[in-house]
């Protein structure tokens, strides 16, 4: 499925890396080699390695503004949120008119939680870059929209000038599609949407056959459940927890609750869990070119313990922590089957949400990258239809093994739900878990500005304003099998 089968480091990112460690023999000091060094160490997903390279580069980084933009943009990767933060306020600092650096630092600020400061940011570099349609849709996704406080008027006038780039014109729509909603104009609001969305997925190189047959081939490669283990499938004080769902489902949400909880700790979006099974499915298929299927067959009749181990590594080394923690990649729930062979002690929870509300909220989302099928109702429908098709494959192979837990009652009961969940995690009760909206750790996901506030039940039933306009995307869900009441 979409993006699914993971990537491997390219040879040539640890041939620079030798190149720049060799060059910082001579010149330890040398501010473009220690940026280098630190942009390498990323891409091989070596955190701590990343982290040392840039701590050196601040110590030399002096009056450079660029390169403070460049150590805050490599921080921010790492997922050190505070430390970009700095870096940008003194790129800020040394050259306060800079749109770019105020582009990022509100980036950044919104991920920290500071949406107001965000939004000043936002709005400075729209004055001095008029054309920076992202930073409108970006704005607008801060916070509810209201009658006497919305930026209608600038949008419309926006949206003119950015027809002649295809790019502008989308987060134009789709932000003018997320004020009109805030304030009640539904139709307005989809036509806005609809025009964006269609221009988005003319743009897109994706062909969704191959996805739907990816289910197909998963299916058949893992018939049949594994043996439960002697020991039992009891979680450790080194397993993870993968939070699994489609993307705009309450996975964030669940996330933010559970990484509230003082024995873990959340490691954001890993593709890791990917990356490794790619690995050990092309040792063994003896080749580095596997198509998917060939990938997918390979995957079925790897070293699962080896694989286990790996992924654990790489995961470490990603987000530079060590205990539980949580891996809230939604595409994982491709891996189920997979992560109970690898990890029999992790839990995986697999997060569900109304069918219309998921669709249509997934719809409405522009994605920074990947989900290409979100922007076509129709192949929205399809691939729902083999995300069900799989999960159910999931839930008959697992049984318990597979949480599911659902973003409606948890919206309706947190405190019950919350109980529910932390016991299927092995967890004690902990209060903070019901405050998540308090913890202060960063959110980098489409739903970053959301989760500062309490639950809320507002997005739950909100797909029925479109009723009309979703109509063929309900139809073809129901003649799928879906029930919809």
């Amino acid at each position: 499925m979409p993006d699914s089968m993971g990537r491997s480091t390219p040879p040539s990112i640890q041939a620079e890396l030798v190149r720049i460690e060799r060059s910082l023999v001579r010149e330890p000091l040398n501010l473009g080699y220690l940026i280098g060094l630190a942009r390498c160490h990323l891409a091989l997903g070596r955190r701590g390695g990343a982290m040392g390279a840039l701590n050196a580069a601040k110590g030399v980084a002096g009056g450079e503004p660029r390169a403070w933009e460049a150590i805050g943009t490599l921080s921010s990767y790492a997922g050190d949120q505070q430390g970009a933060l700095a870096a940008y306020e003194r790129a800020v600092a040394l050259e306060p008119g800079n749109p770019q650096f105020l582009f990022n630092r509100a980036s950044v600020r919104r991920f920290l939680g500071d949406l107001e400061g965000a939004e000043s940011d936002y709005d400075a570099v729209i004055a001095s870059r008029p054309t920076d349609f992202e930073a409108y849709l970006n704005r607008s996704e801060l916070r509810m929209q209201t009658s006497g406080r919305n930026h209608i008027v600038q949008l419309e006038a926006a949206a003119r000038h950015a027809t002649s780039d295809w790019s502008g014109e989308v987060h134009m729509r789709f932000a003018l599609a997320k004020e009109y909603e805030d304030l009640g104009e539904c139709a307005k609001s989809f036509e806005q949407l609809r025009r964006g969305a269609r221009l988005r997925r003319e743009h897109l190189r994706y062909d969704l056959a191959k996805d739907l047959a990816t289910v197909d081939w998963i299916i058949e490669a893992f018939p049949a459940a594994e043996p439960e283990p002697a020991s039992g499938n009891r979680a450790g004080d080194d397993d993870p927890i993968f939070i699994v769902g489609l993307p705009r489902s309450g996975t964030t949400l669940v996330e933010r609750i559970l990484g509230c909880h003082p024995m873990l700790t959340s490691a954001g979006e890993l593709d890791t869990f990917a990356i490794a099974l790619v690995d050990a499915a092309r040792r063994r298929g003896g080749k580095e070119d596997l198509g998917r299927r060939e990938l997918v067959q390979a995957s079925a009749t790897v070293d699962f313990p080896a694989l286990g181990q790996a992924y654990l590594a790489q995961a470490r080394a990603r987000y530079g922590g060590q205990g539980r923690f949580i891996d809230k990649m939604p595409l994982n729930y491709l891996y189920c089957g997979l992560i109970r062979r690898a990890l029999p002690g992790a839990r995986i929870v697999h997060v569900a949400r109304h069918p219309m509300a998921v669709c249509y909220a997934m719809y409405k989302t522009l994605f920074k990258s990947g989900y290409p099928f979100s922007y076509d109702l129709d192949e929205i429908a399809q691939y729902y239809l083999a995300y069900r098709k799989l999960m159910q494959h999931w839930r008959s192979l697992l049984g318990r093994s597979l949480y599911d837990i659902s973003y409606e009652n948890m919206v309706a009961d947190q405190g019950g739900e919350t109980r529910k969940l932390l016991e299927y995690c092995g967890l004690e009760w902990d209060d903070a878990c019901l405050e998540f909206y308090l913890n202060r750790s960063p959110s980098t996901t489409a739903s970053a500005s959301q989760v500062r506030r309490p639950i809320y039940d507002s997005s739950v039933s909100q797909w029925r304003a479109y009723e009309a306009q979703l109509g063929d995307l309900k139809g073809r869900l129901q003649a799928g099998g879906i029930p919809l009441d």
